[in-house]
């Protein structure tokens, strides 16, 4: 009986092999994937106890047939095939760049991130991973940033249950081996995101590290890159981001570990490697990546500036020409440290800013909690109150007729109406214009006279849309509620 994979989804063969000596290092496996005129070169991979494993995830319906090359003889030149049908409700492949600065999925459906960050919520204990995934179902995020290594860093100083590599922190570890199970670990939370619609924005490389990780030289960066890519790209909801904070990869004497050409060369091993073209990206603390390099497909961006964040977001989709992704905005909490203690309003309102500016706004949330069980890297539960108003932010950009875009104006020009409002579009008839911390009692309007308009007052914060009576063309007022973070929606009535 023939193979049946959903297009997009992960066709897996196993196959026996050589288990003597160290296959990871001396047995590689290779096949070659055709459907009519298309043929994708895919690796292998060794998971241990003399297993091989080959994954591919079909984007092309129909027959596809595969042959395989090897080092070792009894792995060589096997040849199968499998047959793939329209993928099913909720399968709409992984996420690609959409219209320069927006994203989609394969098969065209919109799709609008709104991410948080659980950096080391694999690494935690089963319960405590459960009690996550159980959060996530429950919250608007379609997007989660996370590590494949284990974080030292404040409130983390607890050893994980497994290891990357054969060893331990007391012993060291064999970095020319993996350890199977660890990956397979990886790989179930992964697919259990997928199950709940959300994103793996998988973080490759981190500086917070007391194992060796963070500096095993480059001949194991490029084997781990290898064997992390071989394994995890058949995975549809994937995206790769080289590192968290690539300018904090330091030595004891303050040199860097890694700089931009080695970045760069470790990026091009994962898009060389990657047969199915996953997201990638770079992550910043101090200093902006050169994100317009071709390797990357999306800014993802820390703040640089203890204040403004969001508002920087048209300006860099200008310079970078790509969805602008503001991966920490700074997190909502009360912890000692200046990036983990902004209140919820902050939150929500730099989730606004960034939005209507086309951009994309991440979540973080780091409350004081009395195990250290703080959201941002253990998960856990949630207890902010931005996650609410971010799923209503969700909703309207959602609903929109089309992604939003800035309107860009004159920094501070008293000929322009808007000058002090952030302003976007979806389309000729459609524009959001949000108001941040100011609280004007009214606001005039100059809109075409030939033309009918609704107006709809939106207050961010309590959650309310409230549409005025009638339809307004030309020159006219608005009263406002004369408080902070209220937006207003104005769209063409047909």
């Amino acid at each position: 009986m023939s193979v049946v994979v959903e297009k997009w989804d992960r066709f897996e063969i196993e196959f026996a092999g050589p288990a003597e000596g160290n296959p990871f290092t001396e047995v590689k496996l290779s096949a070659a994937f055709r459907h009519g005129d298309t043929k994708i070169e895919v690796s292998g991979f060794y998971d241990g106890e003399g297993r091989y494993r080959l994954r591919f995830m079909p984007e092309q319906e129909g027959e596809w047939n595969f042959a395989t090359r090897s080092s070792a003889a009894s792995l060589d030149g096997i040849e199968g095939s499998f047959s793939c049908v329209q993928s099913r409700k909720g399968n709409h492949g992984p996420v690609r760049v959409r219209d320069r600065f927006h994203f989609q999925y394969a098969d065209g459906k919109a799709y609008f991130p709104f991410g948080t960050t659980c950096y080391a919520w694999i690494h935690q204990s089963a319960e405590l991973q459960e009690l996550t995934l159980k959060t996530l179902e429950a919250s608007p995020f379609n997007k989660i940033r996370m590590c494949v290594f284990p974080k030292h860093y404040d409130y983390n100083h607890d050893e994980p249950e497994l290891y990357p590599f054969p060893g331990s922190p007391g012993t060291g570890f064999d970095f020319t081996r993996f350890d199977p199970a660890y990956f397979r670990h990886l790989e179930k939370r992964i697919l259990d995101l997928q199950a709940l619609g959300i994103e793996c924005d998988l973080i490759i490389f981190h500086p917070y590290d007391r194992w060796g990780f963070s500096d095993m030289g480059q001949e194991t960066d490029e084997r781990y890159l290898r064997y992390l890519v071989s394994r995890l790209s058949a995975f549809r909801n994937l995206w790769w981001s080289m590192a968290n904070e690539y300018d904090l990869f330091l030595r004891d004497d303050g040199s860097l570990k890694k700089d931009t050409d080695e970045w760069d060369r470790l990026a091009r091993i994962v898009q060389g490697q990657d047969p199915h073209a996953h997201l990638r990206s770079i992550h910043n603390c101090l200093k902006l990546y050169d994100h317009a390099k071709s390797w990357v497909t999306h800014a993802s961006i820390q703040r640089v500036d203890h204040y403004k964040t969001a508002e920087n977001a048209a300006e860099w989709r200008a310079v970078y020409g790509k969805p602008v992704v503001i991966d920490e905005c700074a997190y909502e909490g009360n912890i000692n440290h200046g990036w983990g203690n902004i209140p919820g309003q902050e939150m929500a309102r730099r989730f606004w800013e960034g939005c209507v500016r086309g951009g994309y706004v991440g979540h973080g949330e780091t409350y004081v909690h009395p195990r250290d069980i703080l959201w941002w890297s253990h998960g856990g539960e949630l207890h902010g109150s931005s996650p609410e108003r971010i799923a209503f932010l969700r909703n309207i950009v959602e609903n929109a007729p089309a992604p939003l875009e800035p309107v860009l104006k004159p920094a501070a020009s008293l000929f322009d109406p808007n000058w002090d409002v952030a302003l976007g579009r979806a389309g000729d008839g459609y524009s959001l214009y949000y108001f941040g911390f100011c609280q004007p009692a009214f606001r005039v309007f100059d809109l075409d006279a030939k033309e009918n308009y609704r107006v709809e007052i939106i207050d961010t914060w309590e959650m309310t849309i409230r549409e005025l009576e009638g339809s307004f063309s030309g020159k006219f007022r608005v009263e406002l509620p004369g408080k902070p973070y209220i937006a207003v929606r104005i769209t063409r009535v047909d």
